[in-house]
């Protein structure tokens, strides 16, 4: 095979990902340096394409980047207003008083956002400021240097035919060269996966734990919106089959953000995540917001919750992991950006330390201890042990004695009584046989209130040219039906929130065949996270493709 050749552009930094991490790092490089050559890399068709969250954004971050975004055009306009829990059984439900919970699990001076619209908005901040931004430029591969640093990426290739080689209008792409590369990729990124392997950046770390959040926006009645209401809820319709909750987000324009978080380290294979997304709407709590309103958007992605104990080594030669990346979400406040925006910050302070004093390719320790003892450790410590206490104990002890520990947390600088607890298994390693588990039988979705996937999966906008390579790979293409089909029930027609794998039998229900509908990938990596074998890998696809969030 002849030997592709591309040519090279370099820069000072290199940063691939345009979310609140990655253009947070843009930002503050040009604010240190004008100078300074920068260039962020998105694969979606624009920035914010590919950018979901709940989202209550705690302005720190910001405040931090842009001192006077009050005094702009920032799109965070909508205070909270209202701060409300309940505890739900199926027919009724519970208010969890305010005044018990730590200080740190409010919403005051919170904003209800549009973190795609966030992000669009950032992306014209840092233009303005002279970086370089190229969407639809998917990284799909690291460059290394003499000395095995991490020296920059691979972008822009186009054209590979379905068998991984060059069709008739192949593009190579380019090589993006940088003294320092910054991973922002968000959960689960591939390149990130990457360097966390070879450069042993998990040694010593607690697993890393996700969620599974799925969203929808709902243009609801003018009578039953409550503009700047945040609501969160445990319990059904979960309760023990799985940990997770849901929220309820009353945004501008008549709009309400409801979603649903699933816990992956669920054991029950026929749990089906999104379907208990779908029968959540029909709670009156919900139903009672949007009964005669219009779905008007649909998402998933993957939420990083290992917390504390599960932050990799944050510095690998020649860059760094930032955001959701590294993991920096705090699971009980169901939060990240902000601290995404923080570590953006710290790894452009560092890098341009680091560029100052004509160093490149080594690693920007200064950013790994300013993350290990400044904000981010100040919000992520005191809540370290509300998800190992859920893993291992269920909902009720997490909310006692997790409760507890945050409030001691709080009192007592971080000395808990219950030191670090910690996390033992992946997701993967959790799913249960399918013998020791009935399957469930999920109520049809009305069409009014609930949805299936393939519906849904169309207000998400998604699109995969269907002539490129599968983005979801296969190790071993027996697994799925040789294994996990009679051990796990193939949980991947279950877990995947967009109808991506199936199991396909002839009329008599023999030969089983599993089928990846790749056009149809949200982008959420749950498939790699959640399946038991580790047999599927989600790489980048063609740059461009997958969801267009509008604004999610």
């Amino acid at each position: 095979m002849t030997e592709i050749v591309r040519e090279s552009m370099e820069y000072d930094v290199v940063i691939v990902g345009a979310g609140p991490a990655g253009l947070s790092a843009a930002i503050r490089l040009k604010q240190l340096d004008a100078d300074l050559t920068v260039v962020v890399l998105e694969k979606g068709s624009e920035v914010g394409a590919h950018i979901l969250s709940g989202a209550v954004l705690d302005p720190v971050g910001l405040d931090s980047l842009v001192p006077d975004w009050r005094g702009g055009n920032a799109p965070v306009r909508t205070e909270v207003s209202s701060d409300r829990f309940y505890f739900l059984g199926e027919k009724g439900d519970i208010r969890i008083p305010n005044w018990p919970m730590p200080k740190l699990m409010g919403n005051h001076g919170n904003y209800i956002v549009s973190m795609a619209n966030v992000c669009r908005w950032l992306a014209e901040q840092a233009e303005t400021l002279g970086v370089e931004i190229f969407p639809g430029m998917a990284a799909s591969a690291l460059v290394y240097g003499d000395g095995g640093e991490v020296a920059g990426v691979v972008a822009g290739e186009f054209g590979l035919n379905a068998d991984r080689k060059p069709g008739p209008n192949y593009e190579p792409g380019m090589e993006l060269l940088g003294k320092y590369v910054l991973l922002s990729e968000g959960v689960r990124g591939s390149l990130s996966k990457q360097v966390i392997e070879r450069f042993g950046l998990a040694e010593g770390r607690e697993p890393q734990k996700y969620g599974l959040g799925m969203k929808e926006i709902w243009e609801v009645r003018p009578e039953v919106h409550r503009l700047g209401q945040v609501t969160h809820t445990m319990g059904w319709p979960l309760g023990g089959t799985a940990g997770g909750g849901s929220f309820m987000y009353h945004a501008e324009d008549n709009q309400v953000y409801v979603g649903l978080v699933v816990h992956l380290n669920y054991r029950n294979p026929y749990l089906n995540p999104y379907m208990e997304f779908q029968r959540l709407k029909h709670h009156h709590l919900f139903s009672d917001v949007l009964t005669g309103g219009k779905r008007i958007a649909y998402g998933a992605r993957a939420i990083s919750e290992g917390g504390w104990q599960s932050i990799p080594k944050l510095t690998f030669p020649g860059g760094a992991l930032l955001g959701c990346s590294a993991g920096f979400v705090n699971v009980p406040r169901i939060k990240g950006n902000h601290n995404a925006m923080l570590s953006g910050i710290a790894a452009a302070e560092a890098a341009h330390e680091a560029i100052a004093a004509q160093r490149s390719g080594d690693e920007l320790t200064s950013y790994a201890a300013s993350v290990l003892n400044g904000p981010i450790a100040a919000d992520l410590k005191p809540v370290r042990n509300v998800k190992p206490i859920w893993s291992d104990y269920g909902l009720v002890a997490s909310l006692v004695a997790g409760g507890f520990d945050m409030w001691w947390n709080s009192i007592f600088a971080n000395r808990s009584l219950f030191g670090t607890l910690r996390h033992w298994k992946t997701d993967a390693e959790a799913t249960g046989r399918a013998e020791r588990y009935e399957s469930i039988a999920y109520p049809r979705p009305d069409g009014v209130l609930s949805f299936d996937r393939l519906t849904n999966v169309a207000f998400s906008f998604t699109n995969h040219a269907e002539d490129q390579p599968a983005h979801l790979t296969l190790e071993m293409a027996e697994i799925p039906v040789g294994i996990n089909l009679p051990r796990y029930a193939e949980p991947a027609q279950r877990y995947c929130p967009a109808g991506v794998y199936e199991v396909l039998r002839d009329a008599d229900g023999g030969n089983p065949r599993f089928q990846i509908n790749f056009q149809n990938c949200v982008h959420c990596k749950t498939c790699d996270i959640k399946d038991p074998t580790q047999n599927i890998t989600w790489v980048t696809p063609q740059g461009g493709d997958g969801p267009n969030y509008p604004n999610m």
